[in-house]
C-alpha cells in the first residue's frame, strides 16, 4: 500500500464501456476514481451488439442483471446460422441453451442504453469523478505514484493530478499505450465492412435469426441489434470504394434484398468499419495499465471485442483491490498481461477463423468451401463448438485451473429464496462438494481466505457442517455435475470467476487454500 499523497486513487483514460466498467468495479470497492474522455459526451449510436454468458455474469457481479434491463439487453434463444449464397445451411451453433455459468449463451444489446445503465450505476457509487472533453496524458511515475495531466478541451487549461494508478481504456489509438512505448503487434488481417443499424417498423418482416450469409458476391451478416433493432454488415469487395458504398441510396438498395425499405424501417446509423486483429505485447508499465481496445483488436465475427475488454476490467480490478489494500504482493498485478493476453489471442484466432469462412469473394473458392461444409453437415459431422479459452500462465494450477467456473442456483438457511450463487454468496469462493472436504481446513486459513475475497462454502446444506463454513443448497444439482465434470470434490474460484485450482480430498483442499494464500500474499 502506497503511503504517498495522492489526489485520487485511480485515473482512467477513456469513458467507453470498458473504462466505465473498471470505474464501477473500483468505485464499488470504495476507491476514489477519476475518469475522463476527450470526447464531448457519450456516443449515442449503436456500436457493439453481442455478448456471452460470462459478460452477463460480470454485469451481475456489478449489480447490473441483464435480465432486469429490457430496454438494453435481449436474450437470444435460437441458432446461430451460417448459409451460402443459395441459403443452404453450412453449419449452425445452438445458442438456445443456458450456459453453465447460469446465464443464456448469448445476448444482444443496444450499446447506448447499456452504457446509460453503466454510467448511472458508476455514478451511484459516489466515488467516481467524471470529465468529458478532457485530454488525459501521462506525466511521469515513481515507485509510489503516477502523475497525469488533464487538459480541458474547451479552455485549454491543464492541471496535474497524482494517483496510485493510471488505466488506459482509451481505444485502439491509445495515447496511454503510446506514452509507455508499448509495442503493438498487428497481424495484418483486415477487411472493410459497411455496418448498418436499422429500427424495423411493424410492417418490416425481417428474420429474428443471427445469420451469416457466405455469399461471395457480398458476404453479409444479419443479427439482432438489441431490443427493437437489427444490424446488417456488408463486406466491401476488393477494389470497392468505401465512400461510394457508404451512402443511403446504395444502402437501401442492399437492404431491399431483405425487404427492408425506407417506408417500413428507419436507418439509425451507417459507417465503414475496418475489422482488424492486433494486440499489445505488454499491458502494464509500472503503475500504468491498458485494457480493452487499447490492448487488443479483433474482428467481430465471434462477438468478443468489447467482451474481452470487460474481461480485462474484472481480471484487473480484484487484483488491484488486494494490492491497494496491502493484502497482496505487487507481483499479483504482473499476472494481468500474462493471463489476459493469451486468452485474447485465442479469441482473436477464433474470430479470424470464422472470418476466413465468410470473407471469401472468389466464387470458385466459395463453391469449394460450400461443398466441403455441406458434405460434413450431411455426414453428421457436428459444428465445432465455440472455444472455451484458458487464461495464460498466472494465478492458477492443475487441470481445472485457468478455466471458467460454473454458476448454479442455490439457497441458504438465511436466504431461503433461490438465486444464482454469486447473488447469494459472492463470486470468489472455495466451493466444496460436502462438509467432509473442509475437515483439514484450519479456522485461521478460512479467515484469511475471507479477507482475500474468498468465501468458504459447501453445497451440501443437508449434511453436518462447521460454523465457519457456509452451507448452501445446490438446488438443481449444478455443482454436483460440475464436480463430476472436473473429476474433483472442490474448487477455489477467484473473484473473476476463473478457477485457481481443484482438489479431490480434504488434505488437498487444505493445501489448495494455503497455496492460494501464499501466492497472493507472499506469506
Amino acid at each position: 500500500m502506497s503511503g504517498a499523497h495522492t489526489d485520487v486513487d485511480i485515473v482512467i483514460a477513456g469513458m467507453g464501456p470498458v473504462g466505465k466498467m473498471m470505474a464501477l468495479l473500483m468505485g464499488r470497492r470504495g476507491y476514489k476514481v477519476l475518469i475522463a474522455d476527450k470526447q464531448s459526451g457519450q456516443y449515442l449510436l449503436p456500436r457493439a451488439v453481442a455478448h456471452d454468458a460470462e459478460i452477463a455474469r460480470i454485469f451481475q457481479a456489478a449489480d447490473m442483471h441483464v435480465d432486469k434491463m429490457p430496454d438494453a439487453f435481449e436474450e437470444y434463444n435460437d441458432v446461430y446460422l451460417w448459409v451460402n449464397a443459395d441459403h443452404k445451411t453450412l453449419f449452425e451453433v445452438d445458442w438456445s441453451v443456458p450456459d453453465p455459468q447460469g446465464w443464456q449463451t448469448t445476448y444482444f444489446y443496444g450499446q447506448p442504453n447499456m452504457e446509460a445503465h453503466l454510467d448511472a450505476r458508476m455514478r451511484a457509487t459516489g466515488n467516481v469523478e467524471t470529465h468529458w472533453n478532457t485530454d488525459v496524458s501521462f506525466a511521469g511515475q515513481d515507485a509510489d505514484t503516477v502523475k497525469v495531466n488533464l487538459t480541458d478541451g474547451e479552455s485549454g487549461t491543464s492541471r496535474t493530478v497524482t494517483a496510485q494508478y493510471l488505466i488506459g481504456a482509451d481505444g485502439a489509438n491509445s495515447e496511454t499505450r503510446k506514452s509507455q512505448n508499448i509495442e503493438w503487434n498487428d497481424l495484418g488481417y483486415f477487411f472493410n465492412w459497411l455496418v448498418v443499424d436499422i429500427v424495423p417498423g411493424p410492417d418490416c418482416k425481417v428474420t429474428h435469426l443471427a445469420l451469416q450469409i457466405a455469399d461471395p458476391k457480398r458476404p453479409t451478416t444479419v443479427v439482432p441489434g438489441g431490443p427493437g433493432r437489427r444490424r446488417w454488415e456488408f463486406m466491401l469487395l476488393p477494389d470497392e470504394n468505401p465512400a461510394e458504398l457508404d451512402n443511403e441510396e446504395n444502402i437501401w438498395n442492399l437492404l431491399a434484398a431483405f425487404d427492408v425499405r425506407p417506408d417500413n424501417a428507419k436507418m439509425e446509423r451507417h459507417t465503414i468499419y475496418r475489422f482488424e486483429s492486433a494486440w499489445a505485447k505488454e499491458w502494464r508499465s509500472g503503475r500504468v495499465f491498458i485494457m480493452g481496445d487499447a490492448a487488443h483488436k479483433m474482428p467481430p465475427f465471434a462477438g468478443q471485442g468489447l467482451a474481452s475488454g470487460v474481461r480485462d476490467a474484472v481480471n484487473l480490478s480484484w487484483k488491484l483491490d488486494l494490492v491497494m489494500q496491502g493484502k497482496a504482493q505487487d507481483a499479483l498485478l504482473s499476472t494481468f498481461t500474462a493471463e489476459r493476453s493469451v486468452h485474447v489471442k485465442d479469441m482473436i484466432d477464433f474470430s479470424i477463423a470464422l472470418g476466413s469462412i465468410i470473407c471469401i469473394p472468389d466464387e470458385e473458392a466459395a463453391a469449394a468451401r460450400d461443398a466441403a461444409m455441406i458434405a460434413d453437415r450431411e455426414a453428421g459431422v457436428p459444428a465445432a463448438p465455440p472455444p472455451k479459452p484458458r487464461l495464460g500462465e498466472g494465478l492458477w494450477h492443475g487441470e481445472a485451473g485457468g478455466y471458467l467456473s460454473w454458476q448454479g442456483r442455490v439457497s441458504t438457511a438465511a436466504h431461503p429464496s433461490v438465486d444464482r450463487f454469486d447473488d447469494v454468496v459472492q463470486p470468489g469462493a472455495l466451493i466444496m462438494r460436502d462438509a467432509a472436504m473442509a475437515a483439514e481446513l484450519e479456522s485461521s486459513t478460512i479467515a484469511t481466505l475471507r479477507s482475500l475475497g474468498i468465501e468458504v462454502v459447501t453445497v451440501d446444506a443437508a449434511g453436518a457442517h462447521r460454523d465457519d463454513v457456509l452451507a448452501v443448497t445446490d438446488v438443481d444439482g449444478h455443482y454436483a455435475n460440475w464436480f463430476v465434470d472436473m473429476g474433483a470434490g472442490a474448487a477455489l474460484v477467484r473473484p473473476d470467476f476463473y478457477v485457481y485450482g481443484s482438489a479431490e480430498s480434504a488434505a488437498d483442499v487444505a493445501t489448495l487454500a494455503k497455496n492460494f494464500i501464499h501466492e497472493v500474499t507472499g506469506r
